[in-house]
Order: structure tokens, then C-alpha cells, then sequence
């Protein structure tokens, strides 16, 4: 059995005997807990407040201060960056040879290559380390060593605008066919955008996928090689070109030039009948007003197998040398208590299992089981792949061409793909 299989396997048995209580003396004696002496780790975390405001602050200020309180031989000071910072910062802090202890940012894997971070088998209690969803789990490896440790999760189903659809007599899309049937009697009645296709260069890599696992493909094959020009994800795209674009259901703004952002404000406004959500335009249009239908994404002949699943990652630094005092501070982290604090004041999904039970069950959190119900079995971008960083931007500059009216989905996804596979051979 592949070394990494029987790990997780090992580890989904731990899980099962911590949820019947049974792990007592392996936690205890697996745990890195205890103080050390005087230690000062340094956390550099991403900003997840939409409003400017200091909830991302004020959650980790709160946070270190129970730590520290349990933990009074070790200091954490933060500092909380936006997203537009936050990668390119750490990046210059760890060329700088000042890398934080803990960093929470966007990617793992190039940090994973040049053996700067520590393994989670090196840092978290093995109950913690089970506790991962396994799509999560899984999408943290590097070389089949899980090196980042999902912070937060969300997942892609599609929304539409109630008011919107019964107005033109739309029923919510279980298939692409009654998607652009729907998107037909949408735009018949005069709404400005019937589905917004954001391929622009702000996400398109995340939309493309959403698509291309709805049509059966996705960026790698079972062997995890890119197989970007694959059969399946030639026919979704021309289907998309074809049924959609080509039939002026996209809005006025071309796919290649309409980004997320953009997509998310139209929604709210109520110019846009259907897109795929997540989970942070919830709250924003219902401050306008706006009655949002959750439904899963549509396939070519009904609910695909998979979708399409995103994590943000945290991991630990070596350089600094704080193996021990980094566990114990991410076993602190990963209490259920403190990742339904930020996943719920978030709008966002827990990244382990018994977070999840909880919030399923939670009436406060009922617009997010739409969510939760498919994390268990969504699937990634390929993050553990030091390639995927650049094939990602050829993507975000690029896959909107394969849309146009004279556009050839082959040749767009070919070239792609070209460049994607020789990208593989220099990792």
C-alpha cells in the first residue's frame, strides 16, 4: 500500500478513536505540550475582513491571549497583512533570512521544496493531524508529506437570484441544458447578465475548474500530471463558448476581461441571474436585498461527482528552530472551539471533521451547509505542485480566449497544457 494511503488511514483510525474518546494516552504522549523556557514566535497572517475593519486582528489578538495564558514560557506577536501583501511579504521576509515561525498565506509548496517548513508529523499531536478533512489533508502534501495545514475552506455551488428567476419562470439548473434554458428566460426579461462567467485574471484558474470537474476533467489525470487539454475539458469549454458566450448569456463584459470582484458586486446589485458563489457574497447581498437560491453546480447531465473545493494554508517556518512551541501553538489552533470562531464569523468552512459536525448542526449556520455537504468530497487545485504557481497565472492570463466567438478551445487548452507539462518536468 502507497506509503501515503496507509498514513492517512493510520490517522483516520486515530480520528475515529478520539471521537469514541479512546485517545487519551496516545494524546498525552504524542502531544508536544509543556513549556520550554522563554520563546517568542512570530505569526504573520492574512487579513480576512471584506469591510476594513479589524475582526482578523481582534480574532488572533484573542486567540494568543488564551495561548499565552496556557502556555506562559511562550510569546506570539502577529502581524496581520491584506491579501494583496501577504504571499510577496513572507516571500521577502523568508529570502531575507527572517521567516516567521508560523505564516498563514496562500501557498505552501515552494516553501515545502526548499525543506523550509516543518512536516505536520513534526509539529501537530496525531489527534490534531487526523482531524483534517481528507481533500484538505490530502492537498497539503508535497512529495507525500503533508507540509501545509489547511487554515480555512470553501466550496463553489451556484447561486441564483430568487426574484430574479421567478420572474422569467426559471427553475434552479440541475444540468448545463437547463442551465442555459434558464439563462435563455433570463435573458428575455431584459436581465443585464444572465450568468456571469468571470474568467478575467483576478480567479479564472478557480472558475475554469468549477467547469471543467462539472464536465468529468479537471487540471491533472489520476496519476495527478497535468492534463489540461484532456477530451472532457475541450467539450466543456466549447460547450461554454457555444451555449453561453456565443449565445450572449454572459453580460456585456467579455469572460477573459470580468473578474470575481466585479462578477460578486453585480450580483449584489441584482444585475446578474445566476454565478457560482462563495460563501463571503452571501451576507453582501443579502445587505441589498437580494434572495440568493443555493443549488449545486450544475453537470453536463446533472450533479457532477466532484467539485470544486479551496483551502487557505498555515505552516511552520525551521529556520527559527521553535519545533516544539510552533505544535503547541497550532494544536491550540486547531481546537474546534477557535476554527468555528474564524470559519463562522467568516462566512467560511472549518478545515476539520468534528468543526464540521458542529457547524452542520448549528441553526446559526444553515446557509452554509449548501457548503459543507460537498467539502468532504471536493477537490483541489493542484497547490502541491511547485508548478502550479506558474501554470495558475498562464491560466489567469489566457482561458478567457478560449471563449471568444472565433476562439478554439483545443488550441487555448493545448497551449496551456504545453506549457504545464513542461513546467512538471522542472520540478
Amino acid at each position: 500500500m502507497d506509503e501515503a494511503v496507509e498514513r492517512r488511514r493510520f490517522l483516520g483510525l486515530t480520528a475515529a478513536a478520539a471521537a469514541l474518546g479512546l485517545t487519551a494516552t496516545v494524546a498525552g504522549c504524542g502531544s508536544l505540550g509543556g513549556d520550554s523556557g522563554d520563546v517568542t514566535l512570530k505569526l504573520v497572517a492574512a487579513d480576512y475582513d471584506l469591510t476594513g475593519g479589524d475582526t482578523t486582528k481582534k480574532y488572533w489578538a484573542d486567540l494568543v491571549a488564551a495561548f499565552e495564558a496556557k502556555h506562559p514560557g511562550v510569546k506570539v506577536e502577529v502581524q496581520v497583512l491584506s491579501w494583496d501583501d501577504v504571499d510577496r511579504k513572507v516571500a521577502e521576509m523568508v529570502k531575507a533570512g527572517q521567516a516567521p515561525d508560523v505564516a498563514q498565506i496562500g501557498a505552501y509548496a515552494d516553501y515545502a521544496a526548499a525543506d523550509q517548513l516543518y512536516a505536520a508529523d513534526d509539529l501537530l499531536s496525531i489527534p490534531v493531524q487526523a482531524n483534517f478533512l481528507g481533500p484538505l489533508a490530502a492537498a497539503g502534501e508535497y512529495k507525500r508529506t503533508q507540509y501545509g495545514m489547511p487554515f480555512v475552506a470553501s466550496t463553489r455551488p451556484l447561486f441564483y437570484n430568487k426574484d430574479l428567476f421567478q420572474k422569467a419562470g426559471a427553475e434552479a439548473p440541475t444540468t448545463w441544458d437547463e442551465l442555459a434554458e434558464a439563462a435563455e428566460k433570463l435573458k428575455a426579461k431584459g436581465v443585464p447578465t444572465p450568468f456571469a462567467l468571470p474568467l478575467g485574471p483576478e480567479e479564472a484558474q478557480a472558475e475554469a475548474l468549477m467547469w471543467l470537474l462539472s464536465g468529468g476533467g479537471g487540471w491533472t489525470d489520476g496519476s495527478d500530471r497535468y492534463a489540461v487539454d484532456s477530451d472532457a475539458n475541450i467539450r466543456t469549454f466549447e460547450w461554454l463558448r457555444t451555449h453561453l458566450v456565443g449565445k450572449d448569456l454572459t453580460g456585456p463584459i467579455a469572460p477573459g476581461k470580468l473578474n470575481r470582484k466585479a462578477a460578486f458586486a453585480a450580483f449584489a446589485n441584482g444585475e446578474v441571474g445566476m454565478l457560482n458563489g462563495h460563501p463571503s457574497l452571501l451576507k453582501e447581498a443579502a445587505k441589498k436585498g437580494v434572495r440568493v437560491g443555493q443549488v449545486p453546480l450544475p453537470g453536463a447531465d446533472g450533479t457532477p461527482k466532484t467539485s470544486m473545493g479551496v483551502a487557505d494554508w498555515i505552516m511552520g517556518f525551521k529556520q527559527n528552530g521553535h519545533r516544539k512551541e510552533i505544535g503547541d501553538f497550532l494544536d491550540f489552533v486547531f481546537s474546534d472551539e477557535n476554527v468555528l470562531k474564524f470559519a463562522g464569523d467568516n462566512d467560511l468552512l472549518p478545515v476539520t471533521v468534528t468543526a464540521s459536525t458542529r457547524m452542520e448542526t448549528d441553526p446559526e449556520h444553515e446557509n452554509l451547509r449548501v457548503f459543507l455537504k460537498v467539502l468532504p468530497d471536493a477537490q483541489l487545485p493542484p497547490v502541491g505542485k511547485t508548478s502550479w504557481a506558474q501554470v495558475s497565472e498562464n491560466v489567469k492570463q489566457n482561458i478567457g480566449k478560449a471563449v471568444t466567438p472565433g476562439g478554439s478551445p483545443s488550441e487555448v487548452l493545448g497551449r496551456i497544457g504545453r506549457a504545464a507539462t513542461e513546467a512538471e518536468k522542472a520540478e
